[in-house]
């Protein structure tokens, strides 16, 4: 017999709507799950079972798209009355007066929180490993790390504590652990959402995107967050939604570019996995059979690797914690904010208007194609532990070692997604990356359909 969590998210807010189900019988399941399985996968840093039961309780007649299913907050997502730690001991004990624009949206929406969803300190790293909790864990293969930023949300996803979850990306932080753990990340374009556009961050790098099981499922998420709340910015990404249609619909013939290059490469030694390459050969041949033309995408990036340290750099010296007071965060994060605070302006500035340059330029060479497909991740899931504790500067590099794929995508502002398409040997999913053009969410959501029709129901991780 099927468990609940077996249920799309798309068909547990069917049974919601048709009250078939009802919201306080999913928010009891959903966390006697969390307290099944989290001491093994480190996904929540808090749970509050009791408000979600208040919550659901509460919830009488549908109301909202996402009406009665249950939802968690990344830990960098102030909820009021809930601690919000923001991944640091620097703020161990904060709990927040007032709830951020997202937290309300969601509850707007009708979602239910169950609690936070693990973060590394304040999302600056690629890896779920902090002073204040245990590391969030591969459901796969809990001796592995989650990836991040969103890595608590990924892992909850993938072991079926949660249906879906939102979460953030300003280098990867979305698709990093999605493609870890094996299941959807989207990074919308910047200027797609009215929370979490991206054009309200420096150097325009950080959006608001959904975590879930399916492409649809993910769509679901983003029509939800995209009709949350009245667009307040000029600049606005092109098209609109909704998407969750776009998802399942018979995708037309489409052009796809393949590139392997990453914008990395000239500046560290980026060594591309075997199982990432045959996963990228294996989404080839599934696109190719269901009628989309795919050609090499030529590319030669831009100078980058500078010009996004000194950014990220930059973005981390906003961090709030003085400078006397970084002796309680974790080395690199102490790292990143010294050396951010002590760039000098014409540096910053340089950076973010080679970034503009950088936008441009990788637009120009991806437009000939509806949609372009990399590697997801350069290396297989990396052990707890992996990334250097110490040597601050080698675990910024490790990061990039790894998801070389990901943050220059938040640079050119496009939308993105990883998508599991096939297994390992040991039966672990393994991802590409689809990049769509700007505004471009609706084409690369349905070549994840496709690949997800091809590829056929995935296995489900230990503890299922």
């Amino acid at each position: 017999m099927s468990a609940l969590h077996d249920l799309s998210a798309a068909e547990q807010i069917a049974a919601l709507r048709s009250r078939d189900l009802a919201p306080a019988d999913l928010t009891e399941h959903y966390l006697g799950r969390i307290a099944e399985q989290n001491d093994r996968l480190g996904a929540f840093v808090e749970v509050t079972a009791g408000a979600a039961r208040a919550r659901a309780a509460a919830l009488t007649a549908p109301d909202g798209p996402l009406w009665g299913l249950p939802l968690a907050d990344k830990d960098l997502t102030a909820r009021a009355g809930v601690p919000t730690r923001y991944g640091s001991r620097a703020f161990a004990d904060f709990v927040p007066e007032h709830s951020d624009p997202l937290a309300l949206a969601l509850d707007a929406a009708g979602a239910i929180s169950l609690g936070k969803t693990s973060t590394p300190e304040f999302g600056l790293t690629g890896y779920t490993e902090t002073q204040i909790a245990p590391p969030a864990r591969d459901p796969w293969d809990p001796e592995h790390g989650a990836g991040g930023s969103s890595g608590g949300a990924a892992a909850a996803v993938a072991a079926g504590l949660l249906p879906a979850a939102p979460a953030s990306d300003g280098g990867g932080s979305i698709r990093i652990p999605s493609a870890t753990v094996g299941v959807v990340g989207l990074k919308p374009s910047r200027g797609r959402l009215p929370i979490g556009s991206g054009l309200d961050s420096p150097g325009g790098l950080s959006v608001t995107g959904p975590i879930a099981r399916s492409a649809h499922d993910a769509a679901l998420l983003l029509d939800a967050l995209l009709d949350a709340v009245p667009y307040s910015y000029a600049t606005r990404a092109p098209g609109s939604g909704p998407f969750a249609d776009a998802a399942v619909a018979d995708a037309p013939s489409m052009l796809v570019g393949v590139t392997t290059v990453s914008p990395w490469d000239d500046a560290m030694d980026i060594e591309v996995h075997g199982s990432a390459h045959d996963a990228v050969a294996h989404a080839i041949r599934m696109l190719d059979a269901a009628g989309h033309a795919v050609d090499d995408a030529s590319w030669s990036p831009a100078p980058y690797a500078d010009m996004f340290m000194t950014m990220w750099r930059a973005s981390a010296a906003r961090i709030p914690v003085p400078d006397d007071g970084l002796d309680r965060v974790q080395p690199i994060t102490a790292w990143l904010a010294r050396e951010g605070r002590a760039l000098p302006a014409e540096r910053v500035l340089g950076a973010y208007s080679a970034a503009t340059a950088f936008e441009r330029a990788t637009i120009d060479a991806f437009s000939p194609f509806d949609a372009v497909l990399t590697p997801a991740l350069a290396l297989p899931p990396r052990p707890i532990g992996w990334h250097d504790s110490d040597d601050a500067e080698r675990a910024f590099a490790q990061q990039c070692q790894y998801a070389p794929y990901s943050s220059f995508v938040n640079v050119a502002g496009l939308p993105a997604l990883t998508v599991p398409v096939t297994t390992d040997p040991s039966g672990h999913p393994v991802s590409v990356q689809l990049i769509g053009r700007p505004g471009g969410e609706a084409r690369i959501l349905a070549l994840a359909t496709v690949l997800e029709r091809a590829r056929g129901p995935l296995p489900h991780p230990p503890g299922w």
